[in-house]
């Protein structure tokens, strides 16, 4: 009797010894606690030291120009790397952006070099897959993945929109309708490549590079 009684009374005393021992106010030791309590911190912070004053906080990345975040994998575009989206570079009413809208209509061949046209189809064909064919479809039809999956509707149909290689351009830089900006996706090079494939593939193909422009003074290679 004694014995289970003592039995008993151990058991009591070892649960509640465990019980006490994993409680919030006295947490059991554990190795590495950076990895088991981490600090966070903001990927896109800018940091003022090479190393925090906080002990086991990643240090800041100040190779970076004092950015904590990396930089992006070679072949894609930082969002916005161009400032596309400064305040002074933007449309300040609907009317303004409707009347530079019209003017972009007037170009009718990219700034880009002429000799090189081969070579920025191939690549406008690779990131017009890559970021428009979703919702514009690969045939230009406006009937993407995205549309046929009943996400999406309203896309137009490139042989249906009275547009130009300037005006695609424009739209690709400032949006349009219910299509935001890619400014901040694609460089302003490719989104010129971009419009050259749209037209050349949808619209019938590109006019003489003789052919009179007037070259937007924000384009560039």
């Amino acid at each position: 009797m004694k014995r289970t009684i003592f039995k008993a009374t151990a058991t009591i005393a070892f649960a509640s010894l465990l019980l006490s021992s994993c409680g919030k106010g006295n947490p059991p030791m554990v190795y590495f606690p950076d990895m088991y309590f981490p600090i966070a911190y903001d990927p896109l912070q800018k940091a003022d030291d090479a190393y925090s004053d906080h002990e086991n906080e990643i240090p800041a990345f100040v190779k970076q120009n004092g950015a904590t975040g990396l930089t992006t994998v070679e072949g894609t575009v930082a969002q916005n790397k161009d400032g596309v989206f400064e305040e002074e570079l933007l449309p300040k009413s609907v009317d303004e952006y409707n009347a530079r809208y019209d003017a972009s209509k007037a170009m009718l061949v990219s700034p880009l070099d002429p000799a090189n046209s081969e070579k920025d189809l191939e690549r406008g064909k690779v990131l017009y897959d890559r970021t428009c064919a979703a919702c514009h479809g690969v045939n230009g039809d406006g009937q993407g993945s995205i549309v046929e999956s009943g996400a999406y509707s309203g896309v137009p149909n490139y042989a249906d929109r009275e547009i130009t290689v300037g005006s695609v351009h424009y739209v690709l830089t400032h949006g349009r309708n219910a299509m935001g900006s890619f400014a901040g996706q694609l460089m302003p090079g490719d989104r010129w490549r971009v419009s050259m494939y749209v037209m050349n593939a949808f619209k019938g193909g590109l006019p003489s590079a003789a052919a009179s422009v007037a070259v937007d003074s924000t384009a560039t290679n």
